[in-house]
């Protein structure tokens, strides 16, 4: 006689239909949930798949307090740089001013690699009423946990692989576009970029911004990339002065990478803005005591943060999306560095 656990080890999986169907596992849950996102062919695919391997959905309907309970912000970063980026910060205090008014607590989970991916999702299992998911990095792997445990979950940003749950993001592309209009209008010829982790969403959209709109004007773009970190932003300048000693203006990806690329430009002996020109992005308390203070591009993010909990507070409430995922505004800050 088999034991249980074998027998529920051979039952088909959310993967296996994936694969037979030959969609994603996110296709596979839009189907499941009955999302309009999916074609009639891709659903006709999908609906094949599950009747030939018998595929029974195994997740226990979510349940939740209807008086308030708690969301746990996953933020996939190591402690240490989530206590140092002042984003996070900003992020979860605006969450947080959206969810205590109507009874709900903000828990914080830091998960440093993958080790740490399957305990944070039993944690959110043992009892929490949904997830505000920051900083995913790739094909995130805590989704499809996510999705098993059927907790309501929305998304900082835009998602680099596609899935079902709504996200909350910032205009990264136009604010890379505004930064570098302003640098050419101000008559800057020789343009470098500092990035954030390729693995990103809102990195590529900003370096993609940058690249575009410079090559545009037929101007050559250079680039080096970054980890949002202080000391990366400071490495990334000083390789970027050793490939164009003539630079004159560089735009950086986050305000902590552009402090770093400061010092790096004060210890070359290059004067900002005289010089060099500076635009960092994130408008965060550091780009007004930078010396000199910082241009930057700003995103809001504690309404990032509210609208992620007021989307979250929806699912939780009625199991259904709120919508199309929100794209918010951004805006230049002029100050002395450029």
């Amino acid at each position: 006689m088999p034991l249980l656990a074998d027998a529920v080890a051979d039952r088909p999986t959310l993967a296996d239909v994936a694969l037979r169907a030959g969609v994603s596992t996110a296709t596979v849950s839009r189907v499941l949930t009955g999302s309009a996102r999916v074609s009639e062919g891709t659903n006709r695919l999908v609906q094949q798949a599950i009747s030939e391997l018998g595929y029974v959905r195994r997740r226990a309907p979510w349940t939740h307090r209807p008086t308030g309970g708690s969301v746990a912000a996953i933020v996939t970063e190591s402690s240490e740089r989530f206590f140092s980026d002042p984003f996070f910060a900003r992020l979860l205090h605006g969450a947080s001013r959206a969810l205590v008014p109507v009874g709900y607590q903000l828990a914080f989970v830091a998960v440093r690699d993958r080790s740490e991916y399957a305990a944070a999702a039993r944690f959110v299992r043992r009892g929490v009423d949904g997830v505000l998911l920051v900083s995913s990095h790739g094909p995130d792997p805590l989704m499809p946990l996510l999705d098993t445990a059927g907790v309501p979950t929305v998304l900082c940003g835009r998602p680099l692989a596609e899935h079902g749950a709504p996200y909350v993001d910032t205009d990264n592309y136009g604010g890379a576009q505004a930064a570098v209009h302003h640098l050419l209008a101000a008559g800057r010829q020789r343009l470098g970029t500092i990035a954030g982790p390729s693995d990103m969403a809102a990195s590529q959209d900003r370096l993609r911004g940058f690249t575009e709109t410079l090559a545009a004007t037929g101007l050559e773009p250079v680039a080096e990339l970054g980890d949002f970190s202080l000391e990366s932003g400071e490495r990334a300048m000083t390789r970027l002065l050793r490939r164009r000693p003539d630079l004159d203006a560089v735009f950086v990806a986050s305000d902590l990478m552009a402090a770093g690329a400061l010092r790096a430009l004060r210890r070359a002996g290059r004067r900002v803005p005289d010089d060099v020109a500076v635009i960092g992005f994130d408008d965060d308390p550091v780009a007004q005591h930078t010396h000199p203070p910082l241009s930057t591009v700003r995103q809001p993010v504690e309404e990032q943060g509210a609208t992620m909990a007021r989307h979250v507070l929806a699912l939780i409430g009625n199991g259904t999306e709120p919508g199309r995922s929100t794209l918010l505004p951004t805006t230049l800050v002029r100050r002395e560095s450029a």
